[in-house]
C-alpha cells in the first residue's frame, strides 16, 4: 500500500459520495465533473489497495469497505477544519497584537506619544513594550520575539531593515555647583576621556555612541554604571557627576537651570534614531500601521 496521503478533495468526495447516494450526485455537490470525480476515486482505491465505490450501470455507490472509509474520512475533514479555525483564530490573534521593543532614550522620550496616537487610532490592537538597551532590541528583533524595534546609536546590524525615525544629539551634563558648569572655555577631548562618567551599561546605544567617539582615548573606569538615562539623569540632579545624555529627557532640566551643558572642543554627537524590523523588507499588520504614524510624526516635526 502506498504511503502517500490521500487528497482532502477526494475524501470529501467520498463522504458526499456516502451523503448523497451516489458519485454523479456527490461530484455535482461539489461543482466537479463526473469524469473528474471517478479519476479520483480510482486514485484513492490504487492509494488504500481497496475497493470504495461499486460501479454498475445504474451508478456508483460505496462498497461496505467505502463505507467504513468514509466514516473515518468524515472524522478527518472535522479535525482539518478544527485545524483551519485554529490557524485562522491564531492570524487573527496576531494581527491583533504588536510587539515592541525600544531602547531606553527612545522609550522615555519618544514612545509614549507614538504608542498613545497609535492606541487612539487602532484601540483593538494589544501593545506589548519591552524596554531594553539598543544590543538587546536588534537581538530580539532578530530572534523574532518582537515585531519592530527603536534603536539609537551609530550601526545597526546589516541583516534587519531599518529607517531613521528622528534624530537627537548628546551632550555633557552636569550639576550647577560642578567645577565644569562655570568654565569659560569648552573642554577638550582628552579632558573628557580622562574624567570618570556616569554612564550606561555595555550594549547601550548612548555608551556605544561615545565610545566610539574617544575610542583613541585611554579611559578611566566609570564612575558609576547604571541601567536607564532616567537614573543617569537623577544621578547628575543629585550632584554626583557629569555624564553624557540625550538632550530630549533633558531640556526642560536645562531650561530651568537645573542641569548645565558643557560643550566640548570637536565634539558633535548628533545620532540618528532608527526603527528596526526582520525579513520581508516590508511590513505588515500594526507593526506597520505604527511605523507609518512614526514617520507621519517625524515629518510633521520638521
Amino acid at each position: 500500500m502506498s504511503r502517500q496521503w490521500p487528497e482532502v478533495a477526494t475524501l470529501e468526495l467520498l463522504v458526499r459520495i456516502d451523503e448523497a447516494g451516489s458519485l454523479g450526485a456527490a461530484s455535482r455537490a461539489l461543482a466537479m465533473s463526473q469524469p473528474n470525480a471517478s479519476r479520483a476515486i480510482r486514485q484513492l482505491e490504487r492509494r488504500l489497495g481497496l475497493r470504495l465505490v461499486e460501479r454498475s450501470p445504474r451508478g456508483s455507490t460505496l462498497t461496505a469497505q467505502g463505507t467504513v472509509i468514509a466514516h473515518w474520512a468524515r472524522q478527518v475533514l472535522v479535525d482539518i477544519q478544527r485545524l483551519v479555525d485554529a490557524a485562522a483564530t491564531l492570524r487573527v490573534e496576531r494581527e491583533a497584537q504588536l510587539r515592541v521593543a525600544s531602547s531606553m532614550t527612545v522609550a522615555e522620550s519618544l514612545l509614549p506619544q507614538w504608542l498613545g496616537d497609535f492606541r487612539r487610532l487602532n484601540p483593538g490592537v494589544q501593545i506589548q513594550l519591552q524596554v531594553i538597551n539598543s544590543m538587546q532590541v536588534c537581538d530580539r528583533v532578530t530572534d523574532g520575539s518582537c515585531d519592530l524595534g527603536f534603536v539609537e546609536g551609530p550601526s545597526v546590524p546589516e541583516h534587519l531593515n531599518k529607517v531613521t525615525v528622528a534624530r537627537d544629539r548628546l551632550v555633557v551634563v552636569v550639576h550647577p555647583e560642578h567645577p565644569w558648569a562655570r568654565r569659560r572655555r569648552p573642554l577638550t577631548m582628552a579632558e573628557l576621556a580622562a574624567t570618570p562618567l556616569l554612564t550606561r551599561e555595555p550594549g547601550s546605544g548612548t555608551r556605544h555612541t561615545l565610545d566610539v567617539v574617544l575610542a583613541e582615548f585611554e579611559r578611566p573606569a566609570p564612575l558609576l554604571e547604571l541601567g536607564s538615562g532616567a537614573a543617569i539623569r537623577t544621578s547628575v540632579l543629585s550632584g554626583v557627576g557629569p555624564a553624557v545624555l540625550s538632550t530630549l529627557p533633558i531640556a526642560d532640566d536645562v531650561a530651568e537651570g537645573d542641569l548645565k551643558v558643557v560643550e566640548v572642543e570637536g565634539l558633535d554627537l548628533q545620532r540618528t534614531i532608527r526603527a528596526v524590523w526582520r525579513a520581508p523588507r516590508t511590513l505588515d499588520g500594526p507593526a506597520a500601521e505604527l511605523l507609518k504614524l512614526v514617520l507621519r510624526r517625524n515629518r510633521e516635526a520638521g
